[in-house]
């Protein structure tokens, strides 16, 4: 089996040097290593030898192998060279014309200022969570505290699908907040909790320089023992100054969301028009940036954790009017526009 080997070596060589082509060695390569090759032919007889030929004719066969397929490696590079040699000298080559400039693609401002969001929250303990945009009307609102006779389905003019959902939930509907996300996680996971729900949400809302009826949330929760709203405030500051990279004047004022009690709103100063007053803080200087609060009771008990041993806070935010104060975007119709030449200056 030695001198089979060997003699397969020495045509193997023989055939490389005498081919002109690339296709010439393809099929070199696939008569003498292929499946079907020779070499194959001559290894299935391996079996049959002692252990002692075994461990020469082993060790043997590899190096013929490998020796063979530098070989054409080295054949291919040689006919390529020549190849491309012989073009040169055919063909008129301006080596000062300028090269096809290939367009590198950008990043929306979107996701850009969302995935610095993410990762200024997962620095601070925060999971990322995630949960359907088409929702059933128990966790839109019922679980959120908010029955079908309540007044603060007003506050919210919904999308609903012609189809009902399957574990009798009420009729399906294109989810307003991402709050229905803290009930799901809250059934799932349990307390303690801490997570961050960024996602896509709507509303039928009056379009203008600062509404859309598409747009983007950021719902936030922290369920623990012995929570309060200095958590919150801290929490935020850190955000806010991480964010902009510098000091943001903020103001807390109360307000109102059946999901939370007692409920807080945070403004920050507008920084596109450093509080003067312009179309997107409506001429007051200030943006609303934040619903928050603790969380009710009653979430707490439809997400199925105790609310005499724990509390939390919540709170949402829309992802646009970020966006819109990083960039200095003065009309959130230009984010949804589509045209390159917005997004490419980001």
């Amino acid at each position: 089996m030695e001198n089979e080997l060997k003699k397969l070596e020495k045509a193997a060589t023989e055939a490389i040097k005498a081919a002109k082509t690339s296709d010439e060695l393809q099929n070199i390569e696939v008569q003498f290593l292929g499946r079907k090759g020779e070499l194959t032919s001559i290894l299935k007889g391996i079996k049959d030898l002692s252990v002692e030929e075994k461990k020469v004719i082993g060790p043997l066969s590899n190096d013929i192998k490998n020796g063979i397929i530098q070989k054409l490696e080295s054949a291919r590079a040689e006919i390529e060279a020549k190849a491309i040699e012989a073009q040169l000298a055919n063909e008129f080559f301006d080596i000062t014309a300028p090269g096809v400039a290939r367009k590198i693609g950008k990043i929306h401002p979107m996701s850009q200022v969302q995935h610095e969001v993410e990762n200024i929250f997962h620095g601070m303990g925060f999971t990322v969570a995630d949960g359907p945009e088409i929702e059933s009307e128990y966790y839109n609102f019922e679980g959120l505290n908010i029955p079908a006779d309540h007044p603060a389905r007003d506050m919210q003019d919904t999308f609903f699908v012609d189809k009902k959902h399957e574990d009798k939930h009420g009729r399906l509907v294109l989810r307003t907040q991402t709050s229905p996300v803290q009930i799901r996680t809250m059934e799932k996971y349990g307390a303690p909790l801490r997570i961050i729900v960024p996602g896509r949400v709507f509303r039928n809302e009056a379009t203008d320089a600062s509404h859309e009826s598409n747009f983007h949330q950021v719902e936030g929760l922290m369920i623990d023992k012995d929570i309060s709203l200095a958590n919150l405030k801290g929490v935020m500051a850190e955000f806010l100054t991480e964010l902009f990279k510098k000091e943001v004047n903020v103001r807390f004022r109360p307000g109102y969301f059946p999901f939370v009690e007692p409920g807080v709103e945070l403004d920050f100063s507008c920084l596109i028009c450093n509080g003067k007053g312009c179309s997107v803080c409506k001429r007051t200087g200030w943006v609303e940036f934040m619903g928050a609060g603790m969380v009710h009771p009653n979430v707490l008990k439809a997400g199925g954790i105790d609310s005499k041993e724990y509390q939390g806070w919540a709170f949402g935010f829309g992802l646009e009017r970020l966006a819109m104060m990083r960039y200095g975007i003065d009309d959130i119709r230009l984010i949804f526009s589509g045209d390159l030449r917005f997004t490419e200056q980001y």
